[in-house]
C-alpha cells in the first residue's frame, strides 16, 4: 500500500490538471470559432476574391461582409481595429455601414485586396446586386499584432460611410490590385 503523496507530487499533478483543462477550453473555443466560421461560410453568398489577401485579411473581410449581410451592428463593431479609442465613431460607423450596404452584402460580392498585406491591406468590396463599392483598411492590431486582424472603422458621418471611392475601377481587377493614389 503506497504512502501519502508528497506535496511536490500533489502540486505537480494540480498544475498538470489545470494546464490540460486550460488546453481543453482553448481547443473548445477554437472549435467553436471554426464551427461559427464554417456555418457562416455555408450560410452566406461566397465572396469573390481579386488580388493577394493573406489568409487572415481575407477572413476578417469575409466576416465583415457576413455581418453587414446579417445586419447586426454589435457584431460589426466587434471587428473594429480601435473599438475603445473611438467607441462612438465605431458604433455610428457600424450602423452607417449596415444601413448603406446591408442589401448589397446579402448578394454577390467581390473583395479586391490591394498591395502587399503583411500588416495592413486596403480592401475594396464590390456589391454586385446593388452596384455599390466600399473601401476600408484591414490591419493587424496590438503592439506586435497579437490582437489579430481588424477593420478600421472611423466613418461616423453617413455620407462619408456610404460614399463610393472615386479612384476604384468599375469592375474588380482594373488596376491590377495596385493602388494608384
Amino acid at each position: 500500500m503506497p504512502g501519502p503523496v508528497p506535496r511536490a507530487t500533489f502540486a505537480l499533478r494540480a498544475v498538470l490538471v489545470s494546464v490540460l483543462a486550460g488546453g481543453a477550453l482553448t481547443a473548445c473555443a477554437s472549435d467553436e470559432e471554426q464551427l461559427r466560421y464554417s456555418t457562416d461560410y455555408a450560410g452566406h453568398e461566397p465572396l469573390g476574391v481579386v488580388g493577394y489577401p493573406t489568409s487572415e485579411s481575407l477572413r476578417i473581410t469575409q466576416k465583415l461582409v457576413w455581418r453587414l449581410a446579417d445586419g447586426k451592428a454589435e457584431e460589426v463593431e466587434a471587428l473594429a481595429a480601435d473599438p475603445d479609442d473611438a467607441k462612438g465613431d465605431v458604433e455610428r460607423t457600424a450602423r452607417n455601414w449596415i444601413r448603406a450596404f446591408h442589401e448589397g452584402a446579402k448578394g454577390k460580392a467581390t473583395a479586391e485586396f490591394y498591395d502587399e498585406g503583411s500588416v495592413r491591406q486596403l480592401v475594396v468590396v464590390y456589391f454586385h446586386d446593388t452596384g455599390q463599392t466600399k473601401s476600408f483598411v484591414v490591419r493587424l492590431t496590438g503592439s506586435t499584432g497579437e490582437d489579430g486582424w481588424r477593420v478600421t472603422m472611423r466613418e461616423p458621418d453617413p455620407k462619408e460611410a456610404s460614399a463610393a471611392p472615386d479612384w476604384v475601377p468599375r469592375t474588380p481587377g482594373g488596376l491590377g490590385s495596385k493602388t494608384t493614389r
